[in-house]
């Protein structure tokens, strides 16, 4: 006699438990298509920002190119190169002319100055009447490595100072690189430690 009511409540149970599964189903959907949209909406606001920032900085001279027969090294790093920005101000990130894009790096000290060969990006040179010094940092370009992690090396351009992060891939060969170019600290606005060395036009 109950056999029919009961079989009538598991089949409304049954119903009612697929349509919660449909709803929530289209639930997850949106949430999904929410938050997709979401990130979209960051990287373009992202996007946007650079392209402002490079706009904004487009009075930066093009960067001096690598010298095709450089003087003898004394000096080469492998490793990547983090960004640049304004000396002195790890946050103030300059993307004019390339010097945005991170990428691996190749460093050589000569009696020309420093030239940087970049796979994929921009290569550059900064003449040795441009470098200012170097020093042992953690962050620069909103990246944050350990203490000490980063070789800064300061350098004028276009009437501006700069700062230019680099990690080796051996980060001990850093100190080398500081000794020879000496030791700047750009929110002193001097020398620290010791006079820099600055490398001289066809010095071995």
């Amino acid at each position: 006699m109950t056999s029919a009511p009961l079989l009538r409540l598991a089949a409304d149970g049954e119903l009612e438990r697929r349509s919660q599964e449909v709803t929530d189903w289209a639930a997850r959907i949106g949430w999904i298509v929410g938050i997709l949209l979401f990130l979209a909406l960051v990287y373009w606001l992202m996007r946007e920002g650079w392209k402002w920032r490079a706009v904004l900085q487009d009075d930066l001279p093009e960067l001096t190119p690598a010298p095709e027969d450089p003087p003898g090294a004394r000096l080469a790093l492998a490793g990547r190169y983090h960004g640049t920005t304004t000396a002195g101000q790890w946050l103030d990130r300059i993307v004019a002319r390339g010097l945005g894009a991170r990428s691996r790096a190749e460093l050589t000290l000569s009696g020309a100055g420093v030239t940087v060969l970049r796979p994929g990006a921009t290569d550059f040179h900064i003449p040795a009447d441009r470098v200012r010094g170097a020093r042992l940092d953690k962050g620069i370009a909103g990246k944050v490595l350990t203490e000490g992690g980063l070789l800064v090396i300061t350098w004028e351009h276009g009437g501006r100072l700069l700062d230019s992060g680099f990690r080796a891939d051996r980060p001990a060969e850093h100190a080398a690189w500081v000794g020879e170019l000496g030791a700047f600290d750009p929110y002193e606005g001097s020398l620290v430690g010791h006079t820099r060395n600055t490398p001289e036009e066809g010095a071995p």
